[in-house]
């Protein structure tokens, strides 16, 4: 079939006018080449025989063999006995028949519709699922943060009853730098641990209200990702997620408070103080639907570097391999060639397993994690963080690569997750030796740093970094950084993120040598990086703290 034109004119004309400011001046500086296959594993990966390398499929089938030959050829050691490869058993649920959410209480009986008012789902691996007639309890933020002191449940009995939670966290709401990381997200503010918490207080279900600022997002979103098709990883049945987990719009929880009697735009504010208590609305909650599933298995690719003196100590690098695959249209076939997200980072992973390599083994092991199904939740990263090849216990630290700059060199490196650990000072060090300055990410209310694959990898106490190139490139002034920002965003997530002329490969080599020596320095070093003191992550880091040398 004949594929659509991905370069016509119009649509691409801020393009255009890029290429024309790089052509009018051309900066003088010198970027030290890091690897001589970076280019040819990018086009390799990012090409259209891989079909954009979706998880199972073809495309992604033949990706992930090439990883796995790139990493014979580089002469890394195979992390699952003598394979590569670590099945994950991915499940695909798609829900059918919605009914509405009825609310019924206080004298009043209220319905929303599906997708318009709210959204409902279950990675449950049960055919049929409902709430009956459950009691609804607002619980404000739904978090439970000892190194805070924070409880919302705290004396609260909520087995079998669906609790309504605000997004976000306190910090956010009031602003107050002393309260939770203030502005700043933690992982309390996501909607993913919202769900986790409530499964672990036994609730029947829970309903999160959506507020765009506070989520960084619009109900559009929402409504969009939590229609269609859902993935998930398989363990144990999944009989620790919740049964019905979803959303409710404003205006529709807006409804149900007024018919509880409260205000709502009072109580959501009551909920950023320590002194709130959580509420029974007095009203039930009814809604029921069926799904679908359709199980595969795809494959992470690991290989690794063993250490010199302490083999059994891990420094990890992880990048996605998968991408969004590719989609039949009436005018062709679109290929999500993911190019920069992130054939940038898988080639890059391979690039410094050669540089690793070629200096010769460090004194710790290290571990490069060619991670799957990314785009499809993070799966392919939590799936290995759950069944670990290298123990958590002795994982020193890691580095995601994922979406590397692909405009030309910079004089900032921006870290997502800035002052969350002791990494930062490996970050500082490093960056500063390449005359760079560490910038914090300016959205850190939009919760970047618990949106890509090092997550999952720190919930489980291991301390991550995830920085990117900044945004002062070197000879360049703010017209070209605007073009770059406005360039990048066109392609996120279209069938027009592919290797393209506006391309500058020094900016990729500037970061494989930033990345490269931070996990050199923590591979021959006996330190072990730990969490922030009131980090959410610091207490499953100090855990384990037994089982790793003195």
């Amino acid at each position: 079939m004949q594929r659509k034109n991905k370069f016509q004119f119009i649509k691409y004309l801020p393009g255009v006018i890029l290429m024309a400011l790089m052509a009018c001046a051309t900066p003088e500086y010198t970027i030290e080449p890091f690897g001589e296959n970076i280019e040819t594993d990018i086009n390799i990966l990012a090409s259209d025989e891989f079909e954009g390398r979706a998880p199972a499929s073809p495309g992604g089938i033949k990706a992930r063999d090439f990883i796995k030959s790139r990493f014979q050829e580089i002469g890394l050691k195979p992390a699952n006995g003598d394979s590569y490869l670590q099945a994950v058993p991915l499940v695909e649920v798609t829900g059918s028949d919605f009914t509405t959410l009825n609310i019924k209480g206080n004298g009043a009986e209220l319905s929303f519709n599906y997708l318009d008012d709210m959204v409902v789902g279950s990675y449950r691996l049960e055919e049929s699922l409902q709430l009956d007639k459950s009691e609804l309890v607002f619980v404000g933020y739904g978090v439970v943060a000892p190194e805070y002191g924070w409880n919302d449940y705290e004396g609260l009995d909520v087995e079998g009853k669906t609790v309504v939670i605000l997004v976000n966290d306190p910090g956010f709401a009031t602003g107050d730098e002393t309260m939770f990381t203030g502005n700043a997200m933690t992982y309390y503010g996501r909607w993913t641990y919202k769900f986790e918490e409530a499964a672990r207080q036994g609730a029947a279900g829970a309903l999160i209200i959506h507020q765009t600022e506070p989520a960084s997002y619009g109900w559009e979103v929402v409504r969009n990702s939590w229609s269609g098709t859902q993935y998930g990883v398989v363990t144990n049945g999944n009989r620790d997620r919740l049964p019905v987990e979803g959303w409710i719009h404003l205006d529709a929880a807006t409804k149900i408070f007024d018919a509880a009697g409260i205000n709502i735009l009072e109580t959501i504010a009551s909920a950023a103080h320590r002194d709130f208590v959580a509420q029974p609305l007095g009203l039930t909650a009814s809604v029921s639907f069926n799904n679908t599933f359709n199980h595969s298995e795809c494959h992470n690719v690991i290989g690794y570097i063993e250490g010199t003196k302490y083999p059994e100590e891990t420094v990890v690098y992880m990048a996605h391999w998968d991408h969004l695959g590719m989609v039949v249209t009436e005018q062709g076939v679109d290929i999500y060639n993911g190019a920069v997200d992130n054939a940038t980072g898988v080639a890059g992973i391979m690039a410094i397993a050669e540089r690793f390599m070629k200096e010769g083994a460090p004194e710790r092991s290290v571990a490069f994690l060619a991670v799957t199904a990314e785009e499809s939740g993070l799966l392919g990263s939590r799936f290995y963080a759950e069944n670990p090849l290298f123990p958590i216990a002795t994982t020193v630290a890691g580095i995601n690569m994922d979406a590397l700059n692909v405009y030309g060199p910079t004089n900032d490196v921006v870290s997502i997750g800035f002052g969350l650990s002791e990494l930062d000072d490996y970050l500082d060090r490093q960056a500063g030796a390449q005359n760079r300055v560490v910038k914090p990410n300016p959205f850190p209310e939009r919760g970047y740093y618990y949106r890509s694959d090092h997550f999952n990898m720190a919930r489980q106490g291991v301390p991550m970094i995830y920085a990117n190139g900044g945004n002062d490139y070197i000879g360049r002034d703010e017209e070209y950084t605007r073009m770059v920002q406005q360039d990048a965003a066109s392609r996120y997530h279209a069938p027009t993120d592919v290797v393209h002329d506006l391309w500058n490969y020094d900016g990729i080599h500037q970061d494989l040598w930033l990345f490269y020596n931070i996990g050199k320095d923590l591979a021959n070093t006996d330190h072990f990086p730990n969490w922030a003191p009131d980090n959410e992550f610091r207490a499953a880091r100090d855990a384990k703290a037994h089982l790793r040398r003195n």
